[in-house]
């Protein structure tokens, strides 16, 4: 036991010196901090403002509910390309028959929506008009569950609308915010859409997104009566699929794989004629392709984290010879070399440590100010700040040995002579 404590207390004194020589030598210290901080500054702002920007994306993606996938014609992304058009020209139109067959036959769905979407329309209630930018789709009712939209005021689609082909309409809060005042209830208004009116039955709750100039800015009409006005044949169908629980999520999509392989004909051994689109698979794909920049921004980072720790081995070495009289001192009056060692050795590590913290300060702070330049909740990345702090101790315990051997091993007399 009192081995131990006479070993603490040799720890607790040489911790103590190093304090002291950071304290008396602020310039220097400061220095030598200021390639630490800028190493974990880098590495600290940047995940942080990726894990803001990948939290804000994943919201933003997530347009349909959970445990939902979507069935379309074409691939997610698909820009409509020469070379993409021809890959892809053969396929047909998804018809709406064919979505009410995964409607009627799947049996591991909580939910399916049916949905066709026309754009750049323009709405107009009493002589106000929106932009010719509104979205107008064509839902079944289960669209809405599927789409994750919620009825802020009024009421949503029924059955009664879908079969009676009802001139009804829900509005996005932009589209009702652009035409009706605050103080007039929009329930029961008529709005007239590419020349046919719409009685207003519902409005939607705001979802907003980042990265787009107003998602609010559309509306819902039966899909029944936007063929009427439309056409059933103008646009593919988009079939949403919500499972019953994550766990039949498998189970359901391949059910409904089959059903409408059956409903397009489709030859045994043929590829699908339609593809599948969830939030889960854009979120995958979104975070393969920041993974590279993430890679990049951990490699660059580390070598000016390694710069930094050749700096401190640098101006360790400094102070050993700048201190070699104090050191002949302390062994001449009994200091053992682990005694020095270990003054040198804490001595780089704290340096490197209070680097680390207020480089993850910073770094924090820094990431944040995406967060609150467009109101998005702040991130505080724990897993990183802990990976900089355990980096900084490591980068001070291995540019730290080199000048506290050299120190521990220095002759105590010529080191006494030494001016």
């Amino acid at each position: 036991m009192s081995k131990l404590l006479l070993e603490w207390s040799g720890i607790r004194e040489s911790f103590l010196m190093a304090v002291s020589s950071i304290r008396v030598n602020k310039l220097r210290s400061f220095l030598t901090l200021l390639g630490i901080i800028v190493g974990v500054f880098s590495i600290i702002a940047v995940m942080t403002a990726m894990g803001v920007l990948r939290n804000s994306i994943e919201q933003g993606m997530s347009q349909l509910q959970a445990n939902t996938f979507q069935i379309q014609k074409y691939p997610a992304g698909f820009d409509g390309g020469h070379d993409a058009r021809r890959r892809l020209r053969n396929r047909k139109d998804i018809t709406y028959e064919q979505a009410l067959q995964v409607w009627d036959k799947s049996t591991y769905s909580e939910a399916v929506g049916i949905e066709s979407w026309q754009f750049g329309k323009i709405a107009v209630w009493e002589g106000n008009k929106t932009n010719p930018n509104v979205q107008i789709a064509g839902e079944n009712p289960e669209g809405l569950i599927t789409n994750d939209w919620v009825v802020e005021s009024g009421r949503g689609l029924n059955t009664q609308d879908i079969d009676l082909a009802r001139k009804v309409i829900i509005l996005g809060v932009g589209v009702r915010e652009k035409l009706i005042p605050r103080n007039i209830d929009p329930i029961g208004q008529q709005v007239r859409v590419d020349g046919h009116i719409y009685n207003v039955i519902g409005v939607f709750e705001k979802k907003g997104s980042l990265f787009e100039d107003n998602p609010d800015n559309f509306c819902v009409i039966p899909i029944t009566a936007f063929f009427q006005v439309y056409g059933k044949t103008v646009r593919s169908i988009n079939i949403m699929v919500k499972a019953k629980s994550q766990e039949s999520y498998d189970d359901c999509l391949e059910q409904c794989r089959a059903i409408l392989r059956v409903a397009r004909n489709v030859p045994p051994g043929e590829p699908d004629d339609f593809e599948f689109f969830s939030n889960e698979a854009i979120i995958a794909q979104f975070n393969d392709i920041t993974s590279g920049f993430r890679t990049g921004v951990l490699v660059i980072s580390s070598i000016a984290l390694l710069a930094a720790g050749i700096g401190i081995m640098n101006i360790m070495l400094v102070s050993v010879t700048e201190r070699t009289r104090e050191i002949g001192i302390r062994k001449a009056i009994g200091a053992r070399k682990t005694n020095i060692l270990s003054q040198f050795v804490l001595e780089a590590i704290v340096l490197s440590e209070m680097g680390g913290l207020v480089g993850i300060l910073l770094g924090i702070v820094a990431g944040n100010l995406v967060a609150l330049q467009f109101s998005m909740p702040v991130v505080f990345p724990v897993d990183w700040a802990v990976i900089g702090f355990v980096v900084c101790s490591i980068i001070g315990i291995v540019f730290g040995v080199y000048p506290a051997w050299k120190a521990s091993n220095l002759d105590p007399i010529e080191s006494l002579r030494y001016e």
